[in-house]
């Protein structure tokens, strides 16, 4: 009785529930609650890890012993993705996520559930500079891509699921639910509508209870000590943005330099090496530049430079002034450099936290510069280090309301939202105008492979020329007679027929339109030869053409039919109709509404 029920009544009803457009609420919550745990678990990983690497060097009492974490945590990086992955790298965190929406239809691998948190746990744990945020985001969004899949198999549920969990993890990182659902929608290109807005909230709070159970009240970033914003200090953050957006674009420059430098050597243990002894050398001069980093953005916060002026190098010549200015500034291009040796070398970490210590640490060079040798009292320490730290962010990750809100979250408040406003502001326009891309988005933007807000744009993104080829086009041969044609004619329901060589190499097309005068007459049916009335088709088109290019051949040419070629050779036909009604199809899959 029991079982019939079941499987009679509650399962059936089950299954049309969790495919409804109802229970999308649910998922979110669910996608939440996964997040905030797999972000927990990261932490308290690469937290356990560090400790461990600290305490180890105190009991050594020896200093050195740190310089041989980044090493060590290439090394096990790379074991972990040779034994245990089968060899497959979980790649860039976020580039991954936008590359899986843009062409995988948000169809993520499902060890991206684990991979990520397993490689960076010991790539960042162990002593390599980078963030936690992408991999936790990454693995966030497996496990939304995989409970779209088990629900819904439709795109617009795989990308919304995805988008909550970016929202979730981040949130549950930093516990600031407003600028993760922000995030959501600036850098993984969710839509916020009504239909969006909902499932956001409740996978972020989700996530936020989540790790506010397991992480208690510990914070990453602490609440820094602020003044009162007085408004004719607005100049002084207007130049403080100014000089944000040209620490970002010199940031992310050095880092794609970084990255690419050490991924161009060709033996994976010649890069390790390479980068991991730089590294290395690094931290045991600079032990602040280990890790994340959140650490030393704390103590700015506070107005203090201890942290950093603890460190070895800084200890044997007592600096202050220029010299201190020197020191915090040269810490401040290890930072990206470091990152991208990590990166580059096989391991796993983000930019997020660099970022976020590079804003720090230039708001605080930047008030220590001013207050000391032009204008006493110009700007306070810990508003400078805030406002630094939105500049930064949305110079970098070209996102200037996450920053915005993530700052006035962390800070406690809003009373110091105007002039981060217009430093974010500043920061991010200038950037844009150096770099027009992100260090997440450039390589996908090169490669035509890049959603973004503008609808049009990313349906066209999306559309794939392979999947609408026509392939039954019949073949006409170029010594054929026009009699021997027009059987095929008679029989086929197109009106465009390819002539190809005995090697499918495309001689030109026979179209209807321009031989309805000779059809038609007999006498000339023995005569007249194929290759004498084809004609040359107004554009050629490779099967990897992107559509975007494609749709401006067809307005360009006015055809209704384009053929298309793979290496060379006639594989269809790609017609204007069929692409208008796949892009209706996509534009309705694509919207949230």
């Amino acid at each position: 009785m029991v079982r019939a029920i079941w499987s009679k009544i509650i399962l059936p009803r089950f299954e049309e529930w969790k495919q409804s457009d109802r229970s999308i609420l649910g998922w979110a919550i669910l996608t939440g609650f996964f997040a905030g745990v797999l972000a927990v678990i990261l932490k308290r990983a690469v937290f356990g890890l560090q400790e461990g690497m600290f305490g180890l060097g105190e009991w050594m009492k020896a200093s050195w012993f740190l310089g041989t974490g980044p090493l060590l945590g290439l090394f096990a990086t790379r074991w972990v993705i040779k034994k245990w992955l089968r060899g497959e790298h979980p790649g860039p965190g976020v580039p991954s996520i936008l590359h899986a929406l843009s062409q995988r239809r948000g169809r993520i691998k499902r060890t991206w559930m684990y991979a990520p948190l397993l490689t960076s746990a010991l790539s960042v744990g162990l002593g390599g500079s980078g963030g936690l945020e992408a991999p936790s985001l990454q693995a966030a969004a497996a496990v939304g891509s995989e409970i779209g899949r088990q629900t819904k198999r439709t795109f617009k549920r795989r990308m919304l699921l995805i988008g909550c969990a970016a929202a979730a993890s981040l949130a549950a990182l930093f516990k600031a639910p407003v600028a993760a659902i922000i995030f959501a929608v600036e850098v993984i290109m969710i839509d916020l509508t009504a239909a969006s807005l909902v499932p956001l909230l409740l996978a972020s709070l989700t996530a936020l209870i989540t790790a506010e159970l397991f992480l208690g009240q510990e914070d990453i970033l602490s609440t820094p000590v602020l003044q009162a914003f007085e408004l004719s200090r607005l100049p002084w953050y207007a130049g403080l943005g100014v000089i944000c957006a040209l620490g970002s674009v010199v940031f992310s420059k050095i880092y794609l330099a970084a990255s690419h430098g050490i991924a161009r050597m060709r033996h994976p243990r010649i890069r390790i090496w390479a980068a991991g002894l730089f590294m290395g050398g690094a931290v045991i001069f600079f032990p602040s530049l280990y890790g994340e980093g959140y650490h030393v953005v704390n103590g700015l916060f506070k107005g203090h430079s201890a942290i950093l002026a603890g460190d070895m190098t800084m200890n044997l010549v007592d600096p202050e002034g220029w010299v201190l200015i020197g020191f915090l500034m040269l810490a401040w291009i290890l930072k990206p450099l470091l990152t991208g040796m990590t990166v580059g070398a096989g391991g796993v970490a983000g930019i997020f936290a660099p970022a976020i210590f590079c804003g720090a640490l230039l708001g605080y060079v930047y008030a220590l510069g001013l207050n000391s040798f032009l204008l006493e009292g110009g700007i306070p320490i810990g508003n400078a280090v805030l406002a630094g730290l939105g500049g930064m962010l949305a110079g970098v990750l070209h996102a200037p309301l996450t920053a915005i809100l993530l700052a006035a979250e962390v800070s406690g408040g809003y009373a110091l939202f105007v002039p981060v406003m217009l430093t974010s502001a500043i920061s991010f326009q200038v950037a844009r105008w150096w770099m027009k891309h992100s260090i997440y988005t450039q390589e996908l933007a090169e490669r035509g492979e890049l959603l973004t807000h503008d609808k049009d744009q990313s349906v066209l993104t999306l559309m794939k020329l392979v999947d609408e080829i026509e392939r039954d086009h019949e073949v006409a041969n170029p010594h054929w007679t026009l009699g021997q044609l027009i059987p095929m004619i008679e029989r086929s329901s197109h009106n465009l027929f390819p002539v190809l060589d005995n090697e499918r190499n495309l001689l030109g097309v026979v179209d209807l339109q321009e031989i309805r005068e000779i059809m038609f007459d007999r006498s000339i049916y023995d005569e007249l030869r194929v290759h004498e009335f084809m004609v040359l088709p107004a554009a050629v088109l490779e099967s990897q053409t992107k559509m975007e290019f494609v749709m401006t051949e067809f307005e360009r040419t006015g055809a209704w039919y384009l053929p298309v070629l793979s290496g060379g050779r006639f594989i269809g036909f790609v017609s204007r109709t069929r692409l208008f009604d796949t892009y209706r199809r996509y534009l309705k899959e694509a919207s949230l509404d």
